[in-house]
């Protein structure tokens, strides 16, 4: 048997990582990143800043006979001055693809206090924290330690009571699913890191994930286009449509473009690759409502986050976009370009969830779905895309 005290120090390397596009080496240890640093240096938009480098879908990968495990993380935890406090970010640990164990580091860490109506944030440093998983079963196994979903995480240590070794990252025996999307594929209010939707999709289609859901920020930006160029993948997914809407960012004659401009930067990198575009998700507030959308500041001094249309539907006919705008332009793209391009396909994303949906598992918010939503969201894609009889994103020639 192990003991907890023979630790073995394993650097924390990119052989150890999944789901990061780029690492940045700190004064403190290892920040993943979910898109590259030169897509970094062309936008200065902080919301992008703060998404990107929460690891949404990242995970430490490795295999080892140890009974222990130990990770020194240091998150920044953000709090929203008159907002209720945020949990601290959930750690999932799984055995051999298996929820085993779940942690979290508390009392340590940077804080990141947002203050929404003046527009101001104050950083306070804090120290790192460890998690500690204990009682894992004394075999060689898969470990899998993914990281929060809504908090940045910088990997300062990992330590283990019996040598733990890189696993290969891809081994040709699952495909690797490269998505991209809104705060909705970010995670939003999901439980934890593997119960955002995608993680549970991937999980149910037995494929490898890389999320590029992006809060506030799937925005048709060319930099995430060409990111996603460069990045190898067997599948693809790019779910577009309720942020546009919330920053009001274009209009309809903007729109159409900049989505073949996407999806011509994607094709570049993925001539062949299985190609799905995804509609918005049901949101009534939006439906027929141009953005932009706002924080209802009424509701935050109850213990509330409530976000509110700021638009008029009398606006959608001077070409301001609306998630039923965008669903009907959407689908008229995927109808064209299909004739040239058989992988390409489309997903109304009603489908995954719509009306009475809505009315059984309403939005808190009126804007992000929460866990309950996230696993019904994850099951029903899984059985689109991957696992029924014709799937959205099936077997294809490898590009």
């Amino acid at each position: 048997m192990h003991t907890q005290h023979s630790w073995t120090t394993t650097p924390i390397t990119a052989d150890l990582i999944r789901g990061a596009l780029d690492l940045e080496h700190t004064s403190h240890g290892v920040l993943p990143h979910r898109l590259p640093a030169r897509a970094r240096a062309q936008c200065t938009d902080p919301q992008l800043a703060a998404a990107e480098a929460q690891p949404s879908g990242v995970r430490l990968v490795f295999r080892t006979r140890a009974t222990s495990v130990e990770l020194d993380a240091l998150p920044t935890k953000r709090v929203y001055a008159g907002a209720p406090p945020r949990p601290d970010g959930v750690y999932d640990l799984l055995v051999d693809g298996r929820l085993a164990a779940q942690s979290s580091v508390t009392g340590a860490g940077n804080t990141l206090t947002v203050d929404l109506t003046a527009g101001t944030t104050t950083h306070e440093p804090g120290p790192p924290g460890t998690l500690r998983f204990t009682g894992l079963p004394d075999r060689l196994k898969n470990i899998e330690i993914w990281l929060p979903h809504n908090e940045t995480t910088e990997l300062v240590a990992l330590r283990t009571n019996a040598p733990a070794e890189p696993m290969a990252a891809h081994d040709g025996t699952r495909a690797v699913w490269l998505h991209h999307g809104s705060s909705i594929s970010h995670g939003s209010d999901a439980a934890s890191p593997t119960a955002i939707w995608p993680a549970l999709a991937a999980s149910l289609g037995g494929v490898e994930l890389i999320n590029l859901g992006l809060a506030g920020s799937a925005l048709l930006d060319p930099f995430t286009a060409r990111a996603m160029r460069d990045t190898p993948a067997d599948l693809i997914s790019v779910k577009i449509g309720i942020n546009l809407v919330n920053t009001d960012l274009m209009r309809l004659r903007a729109f159409g473009p900049a989505v073949h401009g996407f999806l011509d930067t994607i094709r570049e990198g993925h001539p062949t690759a299985p190609l799905l575009l995804v509609s918005p998700l049901h949101c009534p507030m939006h439906e027929d409502t141009p953005g932009p959308t706002a924080l209802d500041f009424s509701t935050m001094g109850a213990g509330q986050v409530r976000f509110q249309p700021m638009g008029d539907p009398a606006e959608r006919d001077p070409g301001k976009l609306t998630l039923n705008v965008i669903r009907e332009e959407l689908a008229r793209i995927v109808e064209q370009r299909s004739a040239d391009d058989p992988n390409l396909r489309h997903l109304d994303g009603r489908v995954l969830y719509g009306e009475a949906d809505f009315a059984e598992l309403p939005l808190p918010d009126q804007l992000h779905p929460d866990a309950a939503t996230h696993r019904r969201i994850g099951e029903r894609f899984a059985e689109l895309a991957f696992t029924g009889p014709d799937p959205l994103l099936g077997n294809s020639e490898r590009d």
